[in-house]
């Protein structure tokens, strides 16, 4: 059986996500992008979801549902990140039933970089 990993912390937006899992070693990270965003990395910024087209809306559908087989497996995922990303992509999960048993927290935070994100996922998970 395989083991349930324990802690990860999510940074994204619309472009891409950084997938961070707290262990006691080592980060691994994973980076998935978002096909959505690779062709115009700005205009959906200032666009409302209301007002996407349905293959952007697509889009950004599959570039979550990729996260979520990603984070099935873990206990407690904290989503962080610029956008309304996470909280797009937390509402999609909380309709699926494989991610009840996940505590879910979201913050919103600035752009940062890599080592910003890790010592934010570090800085999380030590303190719970």
């Amino acid at each position: 059986m395989m083991t349930t990993k324990k802690k990860l912390g999510i940074w994204m937006d619309h472009s891409f996500a950084h997938l961070m899992e707290f262990t006691s070693k080592h980060f691994e990270i994973e980076t998935i992008e978002s096909e959505f965003a690779l062709k115009d990395s700005t205009s959906h910024l200032l666009k409302p979801a209301k007002l996407m087209k349905d293959k952007e809306k697509k889009q950004l559908y599959d570039y979550y549902k990729k996260i979520g087989e990603t984070i099935k497996d873990y206990k407690r995922v904290i989503l962080f990140g610029p956008t309304d990303a996470k909280i797009e992509l937390f509402d999609l999960l909380s309709e699926d039933e494989r991610f009840l048993k996940i505590k879910f927290e979201i913050k919103h935070t600035d752009k940062m970089t890599v080592n910003q994100q890790h010592n934010f996922v570090k800085q999380y998970f030590s303190g719970v």
